[in-house]
């Protein structure tokens, strides 16, 4: 119990830091609805680098990533990092620049949806709305896998009811976002991701060292069929109650390798697609203070992303070498960083590792909080319903909306059985086949019209819950991550109504042309 206390109490007085950040921060974000909803775009290289990242990642990074490494191997973890190191890349090198500027250009835009309807000069917002409702869809079942990792992480630790820490979770998570808005979210994202990639190479060496070193390992996995392969699966062998088998030996049951082909492979890779429509990172794009200091964030976000991702995955493969039959199910191997912190670090720095998961998971809870009650209050309360609603008005609306989608992601967090790394999946597909082709042809190409985005941004939307509930489940080659097909058939519908619906204005086209031509 005594060390229990002290992991709690570095926790807490983790918590309070974070608290105290998000009340300094109050003065700035109350002065009006740009400065709460994106801070007055003056955030500096670093913070909008490690904010984009820890935002973006979440609890997922520190108990989504392992669990699978734990649970299936190094194959799957292995082709999902390299896509979304890929796409991180990419997104900053490609989007960044010209995002910040567009945004700025096209009516001063704040908000994702706001930026798309600007850019394409609609007098019906249209695409305001659609893109604001698919932000509040996608948003709250992030946010409730935000709120799964609280309640797992404290009911691991602290043998503590799982729905009562959930809901502790949520509170906190509430209280600082509902306080400092943008600013305050991104500080505390930055510090936030300074104590998750601290807590992930910490761990993983420790749990090595643990484990007999990196022989000992590598050892271990080869004793799995599957487990340390490039192209093959690891397949634990499981009760019909999806519990993992063990020999008399004491040893975990695995069957034969399962096949990890090309078609596979380029699924899994098709995370990396999810960056282009990100709100969370994108929005960093915007809010940075001047365009040439984005090659700056770049090279801090990509080597944060590169050693933060190949830990993660290693302390899955770690994990099975130290604790090779203490998580018995897919949903229990999630918790094998709390399990090698709780057991082999003292208990004030295993307090600081799982405030780590702490700071994964309130980084990107804070982030889709303050989107989702950005998307309904400026795009549909002040864009559709009251166009003349004042700012104030504007700000207390977003902070009933934040409240609103924190309920419905309690809700969905109910079932304490949720797999983390299922519910990011989903919700990460959704935001890049919906806004992902769009932002991408409407920074690079000038053809794309009114009619094109519309059609896109529901196709891509719409397929991802098709392809999800009734063509996957079908099996075989369909059996691949929804997102290639939904941000494939986006591209499609806005080529094909884009040169339907005849060429956009002058306007449009003098807008773009300018915004191509900036050098800063």
């Amino acid at each position: 119990m005594g060390n229990s206390l002290q992991t709690l109490v570095t926790m807490a007085l983790y918590l309070v830091a974070m608290i105290l950040i998000g009340v300094y921060f109050t003065k700035f974000a109350n002065k009006d609805s740009e400065n709460f909803f994106i801070g007055g775009r003056r955030l500096g290289p670093w913070v909008a680098a490690m904010s984009a990242e820890a935002s973006d990642m979440s609890g997922w990074l520190l108990m989504g990533l392992p669990g699978v490494a734990y649970w299936f191997g190094l194959a799957d973890a292995f082709w999902t990092a390299l896509g979304l190191a890929i796409g991180t890349y990419l997104n900053w090198l490609l989007v960044s620049k010209r995002l910040r500027n567009y945004s700025y250009q096209a009516g001063n835009s704040i908000t994702i949806p706001e930026f798309i309807s600007n850019r394409f000069k609609e007098n019906k917002k249209i695409i305001l709305t659609i893109g604001a409702l698919f932000i509040l869809i996608f948003f709250a079942v992030y946010t409730a896998s935000c709120f799964v990792t609280c309640g797992k992480l404290f009911n691991q630790l602290f043998n503590v009811d799982y729905t009562m820490m959930m809901l502790v979770g949520a509170i906190f998570v509430l209280a600082y976002t509902f306080l400092g808005g943008f600013l305050a979210e991104s500080t505390t994202d930055f510090v936030q991701g300074i104590v998750m990639i601290i807590a992930l190479v910490a761990v993983l060496i420790v749990g090595t060292v643990f484990a007999g070193g990196i022989g000992a390992v590598v050892d271990n996995a080869k004793s799995m069929p599957g487990f340390l392969e490039f192209f093959g699966i690891a397949g634990p062998t499981v009760n019909a109650e999806g519990v993992q088998q063990v020999s008399a030996a004491g040893a975990p049951l695995f069957g034969e390798a399962g096949k990890y082909g090309l078609l596979t492979i380029i699924s899994t890779m098709a995370w990396g697609l999810g960056y282009f429509g990100m709100p969370q990172v994108l929005l960093r794009f915007m809010g940075i203070r001047k365009a040439g200091e984005l090659i700056k964030a770049r090279r801090i976000s990509v080597v944060w992303g590169l050693i933060s991702l190949a830990a993660a995955g290693m302390i899955g493969i770690v994990g099975r070498a130290a604790f090779p039959t203490e998580l018995t199910t897919s949903s229990e191997a999630e918790n094998i960083f709390i399990v090698i912190s709780q057991t082999l670090m003292n208990p004030l720095v295993a307090g600081i590792m799982m405030a780590g998961i702490l700071a994964a998971t309130m980084s990107s809870a804070d982030s889709y909080l303050l989107i989702a009650a950005s998307a309904f209050s400026r795009n549909i309360f002040k864009g559709l319903i009251f166009k003349n609603a004042t700012d104030k008005s504007v700000m207390l609306v977003s902070r009933l909306t934040l409240l609103a989608v924190a309920l419905i992601g309690i809700i969905i967090a109910l079932d304490e059985n949720s797999v983390i790394f299922k519910v990011v999946s989903f919700a990460w597909a959704g935001f890049g086949a919906t806004f992902g082709p769009i932002i991408l042809f409407s920074l690079f190409w000038k053809r794309t019209t009114r009619a094109g985005a519309i059609a896109g941004m529901l196709g891509g939307g719409g397929m991802v819950f098709f392809w999800k509930l009734i063509v996957r489940p079908m099996g075989g080659v369909l059996n691949i991550y929804e997102l290639l097909p939904a941000f494939i058939f986006s591209c499609i519908m806005i080529l094909v109504f884009s040169f339907a619906s005849g060429k956009p204005s002058d306007e449009i086209i003098e807008e773009f042309e300018l915004v191509k031509a900036m050098k800063n």
